[in-house]
């Protein structure tokens, strides 16, 4: 007696990769990457003051103002006519709930005074959180 095997077609083999998961591993690091790098970058080109820093939570709905060098006044990457303008956006900002944090990017060249309006009209729209963001000193 002869004893005889037939493979079942359920038995073939499977010589092709599941790539599947290795595609959502790329979406989420994609996303990852879509979200953080607008919050780091920032074109408008000051040159921060160097100071020692508290390393904070950087959230995307914060308010980035920046002073260049010159005194002008840019809200994230536009540039604003005046205080005036600042203060019609700031003011819009202080009806938020919750309130985003307000962050000025000071050129170490700038006037005081220039900063001080940006700080003043923060304050006078009812701004609860400011701060500044610097770079950490040369080592």
């Amino acid at each position: 007696m002869a004893i005889s095997y037939k493979p079942e077609p359920d038995d073939a083999l499977l010589a092709s990769i599941n790539t599947t998961p290795l595609v959502d591993v790329m979406l989420v690091l994609l996303i990852i990457f879509l979200i953080t790098i607008p919050v780091v970058n920032s074109s408008i080109v000051v040159s921060l003051p160097r100071e020692e820093v508290q390393a904070r939570e950087t959230r995307p709905e914060n308010v980035i103002v920046s002073v260049d060098a010159e005194g002008a006044i840019y809200w994230f990457d536009a540039r604003l006519s005046g205080t005036d303008q600042l203060s019609q956006r700031l003011a819009q900002v202080a009806l938020q709930k919750p309130q985003p944090e307000v962050h000025i990017r000071g050129d170490a060249r700038a006037d005081y005074d220039a900063i001080g309006r940006v700080v003043f009209a923060a304050q006078q729209m009812g701004i609860e959180r400011i701060g500044f963001i610097t770079e950490p000193p040369a080592r």
